[in-house]
């Protein structure tokens, strides 16, 4: 018997995480659209059953440890599996210099874009191990979080300085290696996904690319057959540098 396979997209109720969803519904999955506002949320799942896909409002703020188990009761309930899970949820705050930067403003980014990265991981697991070996956890990370670019004087975002963002997105690319070393003997592949400079809320829409360009990573990571990598960071090109 044939089991429809399911996502979880976190934040996507708008850009990338939105496109994301609706990308991957259009290649068959039921997508559940993870976003603490339930307005947003329903309206933004009913706007992908409007084209056809199997999309499923689900009230998750990745922040609140009893909405991450609540949401893991109703897949648990309603579905009974997860086959992928992509930890796209995330903001940008502290664009200051390094000398002039806020804690405060560190520890809230650090807070949606690593440690609830974490968190609901951990808690979707259980039901991402009952479908591996054919689980795909992505983790939607960003080129400002690799060592090896701010490296590079002549990389074109050389001039981009400050803590918080970047850090977190750092950070979280050792949390996807992590996850990957632990799951790779079930066959659960966990890959970082670099959208790119995608025109969203996030950066005032200022992005050089459509959030359709910008999605294509993360679904290609989602869909990853057997012989795919993980614990690797890739655009939708391909691997890039951490």
């Amino acid at each position: 018997m044939n089991v429809q396979r399911t996502a979880l997209v976190t934040g996507a109720n708008k850009g990338i995480g939105l496109e994301t969803a609706h990308q991957l519904g259009r290649a068959g999955m039921t997508v559940l659209v993870g976003a603490r506002d339930e307005e947003r949320g329903a309206r933004a799942a009913a706007a992908l059953r409007r084209e056809g896909i199997d999309a499923r409002f689900i009230a998750l703020d990745v922040t609140d440890a009893a909405s991450v188990a609540e949401a893991a009761c109703t897949i648990e309930r309603d579905l009974g599996r997860l086959d992928v899970l992509v930890n796209n949820a995330g903001i940008l705050l502290g664009r200051s210099t390094p000398s002039a930067t806020r804690l405060d403003e560190v520890r809230h980014v650090f807070e949606v874009n690593v440690f609830a990265a974490i968190a609901v991981t951990n808690a979707m697991l259980p039901l991402l191990r009952r479908a591996s070996p054919a689980a795909r956890i992505v983790m939607v990370s960003s080129g400002l979080g690799g060592l090896t670019n701010h490296g590079d004087p002549a990389w074109e975002y050389a001039s981009f300085n400050a803590i918080a963002y970047p850090a977190s997105k750092a950070a979280l690319n050792m949390v996807t290696v992590q996850y990957a070393k632990e799951l790779a003997p079930t066959g659960i592949k966990v890959n970082a996904a670099d959208p790119g400079y995608t025109a969203t809320d996030l950066n005032g829409h200022r992005g050089t690319q459509t959030v359709e360009e910008g999605a294509r990573a993360s679904v290609r990571l989602a869909l990853l057959d057997d012989a795919g990598p993980t614990g690797g960071f890739f655009d939708a090109r391909g691997p890039v540098p951490w």
